[in-house]
């Protein structure tokens, strides 16, 4: 877009322009419908494991145990993996014949899983070793630490099957297939509400259900994407390939890119590993937050870095700059529109949502107390978690795995540093609810994170910002405004909330969301942005 007159927009007209942002828009809005249809499951089964299972020892034990296989399948899966395989496959995909992305695909599927394998049996034997360093609070607990122990040698083995499918999502999703990727995790969360009903009832301590599920979700979704493989005609026959040319790029890029992209996961273990020598209780507390939390970043900002990331990677290869920028530009101003209002509202409707979603069975109304104040923490960080979600493939798409690194490690010291710069204080003094002082921690290194990416970005050349920024960002500015005054007039005190049936509890939320979302729209609208503002920039459309 460019600017004119003083104060004056003038939208781009360019054909090039408008077809690049119609269709990146289409696949983002595919991938957040998918996307957004597998967090309403997953809401469900959280409402359903917080009536079952509150915030309680096993809840406390089943979120350490999922949560170990969980950050490595981030970090190896969906985190170094994705970020080193898709460039490269984008690259022999648009420059290279068919029979080499075959070949390509076969030496990484038989490379990856027999590497995953061992690791696999590695993690079961070792699992103990596991808990004592994800949860050295669970030590002094025998019971406890028995209990993590064991769920752990069920849910480890999920690591070996959910990181084939974020394998085969890279595949799909660079020839553009990004809907079945996207629904995939759909799956995990209905055999996880099945487990609770048909399997919980079948163990001596209940909880154990939910780690047999997780196993069985594993191999429920790598059996859902093989046809799909087959549809694009790269179904994976794996062999050995540590020798393949494009193998061991991908090892090259992965192996800086492990700790790149593992930082936000790392701060959330050190949280939790804070949190496991705080009160009982305060794990799940962060648990149901980070659940919040994770529904804007998985619609919108995970959404739009899947559905970037081939295209900056294709743009790269093919040395078209403009249109590199271009994308960029596009996907950080779709995330000032989208990302800054939800974590605006998030904040302000904290309580209610909290109460609207767990109040139920064993989740009491101290627990939504405690809860609220993490998700209102975790809120003020969701602007900066969805930029750096956006600005890292601007990198990784140059297979530059190093510079996020960098930029990775100082954000991880400094979360490390503002844990204890802010829970210490707040448990000597007394003051309520120190994890979240965990939760704060972690999104002030998120700002800093996405700053540092965008500065990184800025300095090398490879993106400029259209001359419309500042006419955007004060319309933008001045719906929030507006729309924080009707959501905090609407939303009341947390008590009335806690004292409500469901059903008036979800229409009330339903009304401030879309009382909310009505004023910023309209204020935006009356302002003259209209959805045209959000294309390609005429110098930048790569025409």
């Amino acid at each position: 877009m460019a600017a004119g007159s003083r104060g004056r927009y003038h939208p781009a007209d360019t054909s090039t322009g408008r077809s690049m942002s119609r269709s990146l828009a289409k696949s983002t809005t595919v991938v957040g419908g998918m996307t957004l249809t597998s967090r309403v499951m997953g809401f469900l089964r959280d409402i359903i494991f917080a009536r079952f299972f509150g915030a309680g020892v096993g809840m406390d034990v089943f979120v350490v145990a999922f949560q170990i296989p969980n950050f490595l399948r981030r970090l190896f899966g969906e985190g170094a993996f994705s970020q080193a395989f898709v460039p490269v496959l984008s690259e022999y995909e648009s420059q290279r014949s068919h029979r080499e992305v075959q070949e390509l695909a076969d030496r990484v599927a038989g490379t990856l899983g027999l590497l995953l394998m061992a690791i696999t049996v590695v993690g079961v034997l070792v699992a103990p070793l596991l808990i004592l360093l994800f949860a050295p609070g669970f030590s002094g607990q025998e019971d406890k630490f028995d209990l993590a122990t064991g769920m752990l040698r069920l849910t480890f083995p999920y690591l070996l099957f959910i990181c084939l499918v974020a394998f085969a999502g890279g595949i799909l999703n660079t020839f553009g297939r990004f809907a079945v990727p996207a629904f995939t995790p759909v799956l995990l969360n209905l055999v996880l509400i099945g487990s609770v009903f048909f399997l919980a009832p079948h163990f001596d301590q209940p909880v154990y259900g939910l780690a047999a599920g997780v196993f069985i979700a594993g191999v429920v979704q790598l059996a859902f994407q093989v046809p799909f493989l087959r549809g694009v005609r790269v179904l994976p026959r794996p062999r050995w390939g540590w020798a393949h040319e494009g193998v061991r790029r991908i090892i090259r890029l992965m192996l800086p890119a492990i700790l790149g992209s593992s930082v936000a996961q790392i701060n959330l273990i050190i949280d939790r590993i804070i949190a496991s020598f705080l009160v009982t209780g305060s794990i799940s507390w962060l648990y149901y937050s980070d659940r919040l939390l994770e529904f804007p970043l998985g619609v919108f900002a995970i959404a739009l870095a899947t559905v970037i990331l081939p295209g900056l990677s294709k743009h790269h290869s093919g040395k078209s700059a403009e249109a590199f920028s271009a994308t960029l530009d596009w996907a950080l101003k779709l995330a000032l529109v989208i990302a800054l209002p939800a974590a605006v509202g998030m904040f302000l409707l904290a309580g209610p949502m909290v109460a609207t979603l767990f109040n139920y069975g064993a989740f009491q109304a101290e627990d939504v107390r405690m809860a609220s104040y993490s998700v209102m923490a975790y809120a003020l960080g969701l602007m900066a978690f969805t930029l750096v979600k956006v600005l890292a493939p601007g990198y990784f798409s140059r297979q530059d795995t190093r510079t996020p690194v960098r930029i990775s490690v100082i954000s991880m010291l400094t979360n490390i540093v503002l844990n204890v710069a802010i829970v210490l204080p707040m448990m000597h003094f007394g003051i309520t609810a120190p994890h979240a002082g965990l939760a704060l921690a972690t999104g002030l290194a998120a700002v800093l994170n996405a700053g540092l990416l965008y500065r990184g970005l800025r300095r090398i050349g490879v993106y400029a910002p259209g001359r419309d920024w500042g006419w955007l960002a004060g319309r933008v500015a001045l719906a929030n405004v507006l729309m924080a005054v009707v959501l905090w007039f609407f939303a009341g005190e947390l008590d009335a909330w806690i004292g409500m049936p469901w059903f008036d509890r979800a229409i009330r939320l339903a009304g401030c969301v879309l009382a909310g979302l009505i004023v910023y729209l309209t204020t935006l609208w009356l302002s003259g942005l209209r959805p045209r503002h959000l294309g390609m920039r005429p110098e930048l459309s790569g025409r």
